[in-house]
Parts: structure tokens; C-alpha cells; sequence
């Protein structure tokens, strides 16, 4: 299966982002109001970076509370690592394990160039891959049964 299938039930526009001149403030509330564990950073609707609890906590560590005030895009990681919608779930995952990443923003190529069509996490991509495997363990029982 593949990315694409993956998100085609989510509408692009529903993909939570924000600027790079946003205050991690800002973007930490957006985090905890979500419940979620990151935000794809756009610079002039382009992908710049990927801003995570992971970057709170080492920007928190190394510059203390008065960090909050700056903008993402001085904390974010970039450049992002991005999937086309065509890559395969078991190659997500395995880009995922080895970057030691949890998210990824879905870029596709458009007429004005590169835009993005989704975010995925890994827990959604490990979810997918047990749902695959639960239904082919369903197909090869049902076949059994019916021999």
C-alpha cells in the first residue's frame, strides 16, 4: 500500500500547519490544543521544515524559557523530509527509522511546484501496515475455511 491510499480519506486542508515567523508559543498551544506531536512549518506555501515536541524540549534545554518568544523557524528541523504520496508504507517507515523521525509531510509536484498533500506519522503508517496484515490474516482464513 502506499501513501496516497493512505490519505486519500483527509482533505489537504485539514493538514494543521504554521509560518516560520510564528512564536513557538503560539505553535506549542497549537500542539497541545490539537494533541498532537507536530506541525509542518510553511514558508510562502512551501514546506520549510517540521516543528516537534522533540525541538521544544532541546531549544527549551539549551536556551531556557525566553526561547518561546522566537519564531519556529529559528527551532524548527529543516529542511523537511518529505514522501511522495507514490512511496510505499514499509519505505516510509524504514526512511522513519533510520532519520529517527516521527513525521512527514506528503509533497506532490505541482504547476507552481512542490505542494503538500498530507502529514503522516509514523503511528499512522504502523496502524496501516497491522490493518494490512490483519486483513490479508482475515482473506487466508476465509480461504481455508471455504477449501
Amino acid at each position: 500500500m502506499d501513501i496516497a491510499r493512505l490519505i486519500a480519506g483527509r482533505a489537504g486542508a485539514e493538514v494543521v500547519t504554521c509560518d516560520v515567523d510564528m512564536p513557538m508559543r503560539a505553535a506549542l498551544s497549537i500542539l497541545a490544543t490539537r494533541r498532537i506531536g507536530a506541525l509542518p512549518v510553511m514558508r510562502r506555501g512551501q514546506v520549510a521544515g517540521v516543528f516537534s515536541e522533540r525541538d521544544v524540549i532541546y531549544c527549551l534545554e539549551r536556551e531556557g524559557e525566553a526561547s518561546l518568544d522566537k519564531p519556529v523557524g529559528e527551532v524548527m528541523t529543516a529542511p523537511a523530509i518529505t514522501v511522495a504520496p507514490n512511496t510505499r508504507i514499509d519505505e516510509a517507515l524504514e526512511m522513519m527509522t533510520r532519520r529517527r523521525i516521527r513525521h512527514l509531510p506528503v509533497v506532490e509536484n505541482g504547476a507552481q511546484g512542490p505542494v503538500m498533500c498530507g502529514f503522516v506519522s509514523i503511528g499512522d503508517l504502523v496502524k496501516a501496515q497491522i490493518d494490512a496484515i490483519a486483513h490479508e490474516a482475515d482473506a487466508m482464513r476465509t480461504y481455508i475455511q471455504s477449501a
